[in-house]
């Protein structure tokens, strides 16, 4: 996943034959300021218009893997609640004079937050710094036509919001569905895996408890008795009890629970890195018991997808084409330099790098949390809604690309939870996604994590210790120094501050989306809502701040105005 603002370094070496692309995706305040000014607005999206031309070197795909039906999920609760909410934005009186507002960032919140506003009937102008859309969803193609992304994407039933948004967008069948399974590796038995199956007939929370109790390779019956009990206040307490335990990690909350410590080794420690990109010492508890809770209370909520394709093109165009259609703007290579107050503290303006000045009658930052400090005005830094904002950092996560001289054998069609020390989840994208297939040769996309003592090391240790990894768990197919299969070619791509760090006590520091300054707004996963760091994360706060402005309508005109009247008296 990556953040907004880039620094392509698109040099092809040589490594035992291999070829190579190591590409930052970083809001970190060194890398951001390296950027040079472009000598015009930048890149204007047209609804017609794509990011780069289609694969030119394979023959019509030739699909084999087999995927799922679209689960049932209109009938929960969180996706009728989030289906509604979608609906009062079509439903909103058509404004006289439609609201412009000029937004920051053309990541999933950005894209939803104009989204949304555009089906409310105003104008949203949505500025992106680099020259891609999708912010941590990012893709590139490379000379071969091969794409490569900032992190491997999971859409589970979980994600109302999410899966509401493929809906209206008429995308449904872009979602590539896989059976209801969760596949860990097992460390102790190189090669090996071990599943938990969730089957069909039998309703949440019955599915996932089967899963478990199946389930005889991971943990021990002692082990499942002592974890369910640890579980029940989670289960009967509800989102009151998820939301009490931000203060602790996950280890501590192990400990306090009487869980045993195998249990966190066995399977908490490959589900923090998968949610958050950190190990459970350093976790927040609500982070695992939020994700447990819709796993449990939804039938498929634990059921996965993949995208069939890039998400530049295959869900950030949609959304582009939806919001261009109803009179919106989106605009590339479009960095934000300066957030230019009036006297009273409001927001004039947004100057970017090339000298345009952005004007509009609300403001929308819809960038990672990281690049907001880093431009926040030194009128704001004393406000405490800004304040807090100094404990939410952004992680730091490597994803690696390493296309294989052949088509490997132990793998699924499937996301795969390598309970790695370096490695969190992976798969073998040359199966799980059409528009990556291939029927000769694997591609494996792998997420590194944690990072932090990698993200600076070179592009050649960090594949030399991946391929380490991968020996373990294609022990009969993979060696690290290639005696087996070959490295065709390989891709890195670094975020040094992607998604927010879910630390203990962090909760209290996320901000709604309406800010204390007037006109002024946030959205981006950091921000107020109950999915934390996630894409559905991401699309709720868009649309959260996207119905704080419908909300606040008749304010802003009314400041519109006068700043009109103002500025027509001098």
């Amino acid at each position: 996943m990556a953040a907004c603002g880039c620094i392509s370094v698109s040099n092809f070496n040589c490594l035992l034959g291999a070829r190579k692309l190591s590409k930052f995706a970083s809001s970190d305040a060194t890398l951001s300021l390296s950027f040079a000014a472009s000598d015009s607005m930048g890149l204007t999206l047209r609804p017609t218009s794509t990011l780069s031309p289609k694969r030119n070197f394979f023959s019509p795909l030739r699909v084999v893997c087999a995927d799922y039906p679209r689960p049932e999920l209109e009938n929960t609760a969180n996706f009728i609640e989030a289906a509604y909410l979608s609906s009062t934005f079509r439903a909103s009186p058509r404004p006289q004079k439609p609201l412009k507002v000029v937004i920051a960032g053309a990541g999933l919140a950005g894209l939803s937050t104009a989204k949304y506003l555009a089906d409310a009937g105003h104008t949203p102008i949505l500025l992106e710094a680099r020259d891609v859309l999708g912010g941590k969803v990012a893709a590139w193609k490379d000379k071969d036509g091969d794409w490569y992304e900032t992190g491997l994407h999971i859409f589970f039933g979980a994600y109302p919001n999410v899966q509401n948004l493929f809906g209206e967008l008429g995308i449904n069948d872009r979602l590539q569905w896989k059976e209801h399974s969760m596949i860990f590796a097992m460390p102790n038995k190189p090669g090996e895996f071990s599943r938990f199956d969730f089957p069909d007939a039998f309703p949440a929370p019955l599915n996932g408890i089967w899963a478990i109790l199946r389930n005889n390779e991971m943990l021990t019956w002692p082990e499942k008795v002592k974890f369910a009990i640890g579980l029940l206040p989670a289960m009967l307490g509800g989102q009151p009890y998820v939301e009490a335990q931000d203060g602790l990690s996950v280890k501590e909350w192990m400990a306090r629970q009487g869980v045993p410590e195998r249990v966190t080794e066995e399977v908490f420690i490959a589900m923090s890195k998968a949610l958050n990109f950190i190990n459970p010492d350093e976790l927040s508890m609500q982070c695992i018991l939020i994700a447990l809770n819709r796993f449990l209370q939804e039938k498929h909520g634990s059921k996965m997808a993949f995208l069939d394709g890039n998400p530049p093109e295959r869900l950030c165009m949609p959304i582009v084409d939806h919001i261009q259609s109803l009179g919106g703007e989106v605009h590339l290579n479009s960095r934000i330099q300066k957030i230019e107050l009036n006297n009273d503290g409001t927001v004039k303006s947004f100057l970017l790098n090339n000298g345009k000045v952005m004007e509009g009658d609300a403001y929308v930052f819809a960038t990672p949390v990281d690049i907001l400090k880093l431009l926040l005005p030194d009128n704001w830094k004393g406000i405490p809604y800004f304040q807090r904002l100094d404990k939410l950092v952004g992680v730091p996560v490597i994803n690696v690309h390493i296309w294989f001289d052949r088509k490997l054998k132990n793998t699924y069609d499937h996301l795969l939870f390598s309970r790695s020390p370096l490695l969190s989840v992976y798969a073998d994208m040359s199966v799980t996604c059409k528009e990556y297939y291939n029927p000769n040769q694997s591609m494996l996309e792998l997420v590194f994590a944690p990072a932090e003592e990698w993200i600076s090391r070179s592009d050649e240790d960090i594949i030399q210790a991946t391929m380490s990894e991968l020996a373990k768990l294609f022990p009969n197919e993979i060696s690290a120094d290639q005696s087996k299969a070959k490295i065709l070619k390989y891709h890195v791509v670094k975020t040094p501050r992607s998604v927010y760090k879910t630390v203990p006590n962090c909760e209290p520091c996320r901000p709604l989306q309406r800010s204390p300054i007037e006109g002024f707004y946030l959205a981006g996963d950091y921000t107020k809502q109950k999915y934390l760091a996630s894409m559905e994360g991401a699309v709720l706060s868009g649309k959260f701040c996207a119905q704080a402005i419908v909300q606040d309508s008749e304010l802003l005109t009314a400041r519109g105005q006068k700043r009109i009247a103002k500025a027509s008296a001098v």
